[in-house]
């Protein structure tokens, strides 16, 4: 049916589904404390969700004896009814979850991105979508998503990737971030210290670099020190950067992003700017996928853990 006929049809004239509800358990187990047990609620809820569906039908559906309920002819046609029908949508929401249990999803990302960002969550994840195995796919290498390499991404970039359905998740921005051992509280005074450096994919449009930095910042890049003792560190993975950074190895250009954790709990801090601006963390699937209940699952839990952050 298409939405334009769907969005005519004329509403539904039904009584409140919790009071269907209540009265549907009280009828199965002909008490209301019995009922109340099962839905969790108190007996004296059901017994007034119950009355307030009597008064909107205008009949009664229980007669209430001393130690029992015992349902009118009209009471037991609607138990019936309801009977027939919570059974036809307990079976339909059952389909659907037996439809993602058991499903793997394989989300990628950089390498950074999953130990620093994406690991810590699995706990939640796993509370979140107990039904879905999460294969974490981590490489600095892009892969290709309409060719079912992997289910979801997430990449950092302007978005505008053809082919794919993206939504956005978080800015991504970089700043200088060290030990609070080292006791750097000026910019001027990087020349003093070791700079760290980590590579970035050919196909990033705004890599944070420490030349760009120091131009933003608008200082001279310190010369190259003639002492191997005081020479930079390059790593060809941000989390390898990171963990310098935290041993007092040196000042890295770092997501802010991905260190919050070391920024929240002092063991990194970031004693001044300018933060470089590197696009924005995309969340990203072949178009068309985004529809599949198990991908949509995962999708959802993802764009709700980023806006927490």
């Amino acid at each position: 049916m298409s939405e334009t006929i769907s969005s005519i049809r004329p509403a539904r004239r039904l009584p409140p589904l919790s009071s269907l509800r209540a009265f549907e358990a009280a009828a199965a187990h002909a008490s209301f404390q019995r009922a109340a047990a099962e839905l969790s609620v108190t007996p004296t809820a059901i017994s007034h969700q119950v009355r307030g569906l009597e008064s909107t039908l205008g009949q009664p559906l229980f007669r209430r004896m001393t130690r029992q309920l015992v349902l009118t002819p009209a009471g037991l046609r609607l138990f019936h009814a309801l009977r027939e029908g919570f059974d036809t949508l307990e079976a339909g929401v059952q389909a659907l979850r037996m439809r993602i249990e058991g499903e793997t999803v394989t989300l990628t990302a950089n390498t950074a991105f999953v130990a620093k960002w994406v690991l810590p969550r699995i706990a939640a994840f796993r509370l979140a979508c107990p039904g879905i195995e999460l294969r974490l796919h981590a490489s600095d290498t892009l892969v290709d998503l309409a060719r079912g390499d992997a289910d979801l991404a997430i990449r950092s970039g302007q978005g505008d990737w053809p082919g794919l359905a993206t939504a956005e998740l978080m800015p991504e921005r970089y700043a200088p971030l060290c030990s609070p051992r080292l006791g750097l509280k000026r910019a001027r005074d990087l020349a003093q210290h070791r700079l760290i450096h980590s590579d970035w994919q050919p196909h990033a449009s705004a890599p944070a670099q420490w030349p760009r930095w120091f131009a933003e910042a608008g200082l001279a890049m310190p010369a190259r020190p003639r002492s191997k003792a005081s020479a930079g560190l390059s790593f060809s993975d941000e989390t390898h950067a990171m963990l310098a950074a935290l041993a007092g190895h040196g000042v890295a250009l770092l997501s802010l992003t991905l260190a919050a954790e070391e920024l929240r709990s002092g063991a990194l801090v970031q004693p001044f700017g300018p933060a470089l601006d590197t696009g924005r963390y995309f969340l990203a699937t072949a178009k068309g996928r985004e529809r599949e209940p198990a991908i949509r699952a995962v999708w959802a839990w993802i764009a709700a853990q980023a806006g927490k952050d």
